[in-house]
């Protein structure tokens, strides 16, 4: 089974508009390779004129939240850098039954590679003119506003991303029940590895191409 790899083109974003963009991107991901039954909703973004669609279901939800939350946690202690989230889903065998175990092996046949690039918002000098004042406030609006919707435009192309690499790539998908895929979403660990990779996410980046277990 080979393991098809997407990576996202890269956003950059500043740290209140993390939560928006990757619960925007994660869950049109889910919704896209969801075979069984849900009750897709439609979500709207707070930050951008963006509407996607949920599964309707509770505890991926809350799984997708606190995999938010951690990030935003981790980019806090790590600020002005690019990172990854990668949502890898996968199909589990057993590996060699006995009396004694029963273990199970990992074969990963699909990744999405999230990259993102979050900036501190940009401060602007102080200045006891009050024109002065209206005129950086003036462009430091501008300037925002004008950042944000080259944003929203790159999130609609990772939008169509998705939804093009979902409907092409779908030979290597597996039989299963009906039922959400086997999944985990993986955050950057340690600022000491490749984008803050720890080892066994790194390990499974550099064998995406076959298959593998843990």
């Amino acid at each position: 089974m080979n393991c098809e790899t997407c990576q996202l083109k890269e956003l950059e974003l500043e740290p209140r508009e993390i939560k928006d963009v990757l619960r925007c991107i994660l869950h049109t991901i889910f919704f896209h390779r969801t075979l069984s039954l849900v009750r897709p909703k439609d979500v709207d973004c707070d930050f951008f004129e963006i509407t996607y669609v949920q599964c309707g279901l509770p505890e991926l939800e809350k799984e997708v939240d606190e995999k938010i939350d951690q990030f935003v946690a981790w980019i806090e202690k790590h600020p002005n850098r690019s990172s990854q989230v990668c949502l890898s889903f996968f199909d589990e065998k057993s590996k060699h039954p006995s009396w004694f175990s029963n273990k199970t092996e990992r074969i990963y046949w699909e990744q999405w590679f999230i990259n993102l690039h979050v900036i501190s918002p940009k401060r602007h000098g102080k200045s006891h003119s009050s024109k002065a004042l209206t005129n950086i406030g003036g462009q430091a609006l501008e300037e925002s506003s004008s950042r944000r919707a080259a944003l929203e435009s790159s999130i609609h192309e990772v939008l169509f991303q998705i939804i093009n690499f979902a409907n092409e790539k779908k030979d290597h998908i597996p039989a299963i029940p009906d039922r959400i895929f086997n999944h985990e979403i993986s955050i950057p660990s340690s600022p000491d590895s490749m984008f803050g990779w720890n080892t066994d996410v790194l390990r499974r980046v550099l064998n995406s191409g076959h298959p593998y277990s843990l």
